[in-house]
């Protein structure tokens, strides 16, 4: 065999053993960004095996940008053990006291590395476009190429299956919109839909993106913005340190139905 059918056959065969290897997965995670990426890395540590489905081609979310393209972000003093936890620097602001900035770059970077060394798959240009819904319970996902999705072409999904789907698809809490729309089931929260995202407010920002991380219906949670604009709650702009509290705290949600 050539070298170049040599390289080729290598990339198909173990891509392959991969994806068929995760089509039955404890944790199914839609979205790779921070708060999903804490949520992957911790759940992998704990045993649990994690599949995370991303769009974009680049994990991370919207972490490589920092602010305005300027690529430094803001964490708080509460969310600096997981960011020790993954190894990534960071260095306290002398003019704000429990503030601390850090290389947004690193930042994706690290989270990535860490959720993979850990144990979980990430499949990227990977789009979800169904739920797996089955006796009352979400049960998966049903997922194509993104390109194919873009493009619009007629080319029929594949399903993943798993005891537990996170939406960390960030502002548009797309998963829990499928969920509304499409098995018209009623979400955990005052309307039984999806209230929307408020204005920028950081300080209630912060704390409500942890506090509305949580299970809306059997199988199905929600992480960072998108258990925010689930729940109604206010935007915070590039400050992560809620992102980071709150993939830590679905973790825990998620690991406890496991007995872990």
């Amino acid at each position: 065999m050539s070298i170049e059918n040599t390289i080729s056959t290598a990339i198909v065969r173990k891509f392959s053993e991969k994806l068929l290897d995760h089509l039955n997965l404890d944790v199914a995670i839609v979205g790779g960004g921070p708060s999903a990426l804490v949520a992957a890395r911790d759940l992998a540590k704990a045993g649990l095996k994690v599949g995370i489905f991303e769009r974009k081609l680049a994990p991370g979310g919207g972490t490589w940008g920092g602010g305005m393209l300027f690529n430094e972000v803001v964490v708080q003093d509460d969310a600096l053990n997981i960011l020790d936890d993954f190894g990534i620097t960071h260095k306290a602001l002398e003019d704000a006291p429990g503030y601390h900035t850090l290389d947004s770059v690193e930042m994706a970077s690290g989270l990535i590395f860490g959720a993979m060394r850990a144990g979980a798959k990430i499949f990227n240009s990977v789009s979800v476009e169904d739920l797996v819904f089955k006796d009352g319970k979400v049960n998966g996902l049903v997922i194509n190429w993104t390109p194919v999705e873009r493009l619009g072409m007629h080319v029929d999904p594949l399903t993943v299956i798993a005891e537990c789907v996170l939406d960390g698809t960030g502002h548009p809490s797309e998963i829990l919109h499928l969920a509304t729309e499409k098995a018209k089931i009623k979400l955990d929260t005052p309307t039984g839909g999806i209230i929307g995202e408020k204005p920028m407010w950081v300080e209630s920002g912060e704390a409500s993106t942890v506090e509305n991380t949580r299970e809306y219906y059997p199988g199905l949670f929600a992480c960072g913005m998108s258990a925010n604009n689930v729940m109604g709650g206010y935007r915070m702009g590039p400050i992560f340190g809620g992102m980071l509290m709150s993939g830590r705290k679905a973790a825990r949600l998620i690991a406890e139905k496991f007995g872990k």
